[in-house]
């Protein structure tokens, strides 16, 4: 496979545009929580942690935003849905463990954008708001109009990742004046949303012929390839479709891709559920000794 996509050049492999986009984001952060941290309300920078996880969430955003793998998920349904995970799943985990609490307080106490936030971050809404939009997104008219211009593909990446922002916030939200959900009710709200985003994977999995023409049809597959690869290079290509880079049928593709969603979806969840039950054990024990003294156990006869 590597060897069929250097065809692109560098430009679609690696893209320039991105790195400076991820270099820019991390500089940003890095100055406003450094330099001119009191300027932005800040009394101390972050800690180690939160550093980790915004870089970390910069990295990521590049690998699925600029490596590669973009390209690939023009070619290969299996590889669109790990960009899925990834940037939807994960990166909202680490943004929103990685930017200073001052900063959440603020934009959560801006006006008009605090009723609009607090109204879409409400887990019922959230839950339903971000599993309804990937599931619309999955709709083959709609996945397959996501991918007619730079334009329509980047406002609904952006809606559906402020979408997953909305539904990781009840369940990590640093504020604790937002702590609406117990554990017990984290815990639902996990399960239910694995139930929410079945319905799309299943779709994907069972489906005995190609749903989207971004992935069967060539002369949508050649459209969609023009968001990553340069128009003069793709002027002097003809690529077919799709099938050119596959050594499988593109069916087959297709259900791998609904697996693969599934699986990360459930690892992801199970690690978020295990933080869950580690964080409610240790509330629920805390100030109890597991491990009682000696002198505890000694009866009082025997102390004299």
């Amino acid at each position: 496979m590597w060897d069929k996509i250097q065809i692109f050049g560098f430009r679609a492999l690696w893209s320039p545009d991105i790195i400076v986009i991820t270099l820019l984001l991390g500089i940003i952060y890095f100055v406003l929580t450094g330099p001119l941290k009191h300027k932005t309300g800040l009394k101390e920078g972050p800690t180690r942690k939160q550093k980790i996880n915004v870089y970390l969430a910069l990295l990521l955003f590049y690998a699925v935003k600029g490596s590669p793998l973009y390209l690939l998920s023009h070619i290969l349904l299996m590889a669109h849905m790990v960009q899925m995970a990834v940037l939807y799943l994960i990166i909202p985990i680490l943004i929103i463990k990685g930017l200073p609490v001052e900063w959440w307080r603020k934009l959560f106490n801006t006006p008009v954008i605090r009723n609009v936030l607090n109204l879409l971050t409400k887990p019922l809404v959230a839950v339903i708001f971000f599993n309804g939009l990937f599931s619309l997104y999955h709709l083959p008219v709609i996945l397959d109009f996501s991918k007619t211009s730079n334009f329509v593909h980047w406002s609904v990446t952006l809606f559906i990742l402020f979408a997953a922002f909305c539904f990781w916030w009840p369940l990590i939200t640093p504020l604790e004046e937002q702590e609406y959900l117990k554990p017990l009710y984290k815990i639902f709200y996990i399960f239910g949303s694995g139930m929410l985003i079945t319905p799309a994977c299943g779709l994907i999995i069972f489906a005995s012929d190609p749903l989207y023409a971004t992935y069967s049809q060539p002369d949508a597959f050649t459209q969609a390839m023009a968001l990553c690869v340069p128009p003069d290079v793709l002027q002097n290509m003809n690529l077919g479709g799709p099938q050119l880079f596959l050594n499988m049928p593109l069916v087959y593709d297709q259900q791998a891709a609904g697996i693969i969603m599934k699986v990360l979806q459930e690892l992801i969840y199970g690690g978020v559920l295990a933080k869950v039950f580690y964080h409610w054990y240790n509330k629920e024990n805390k100030g109890i000794d597991p491990l009682p003294s000696q002198q505890t156990l000694t009866p009082n006869y025997e102390r004299g």
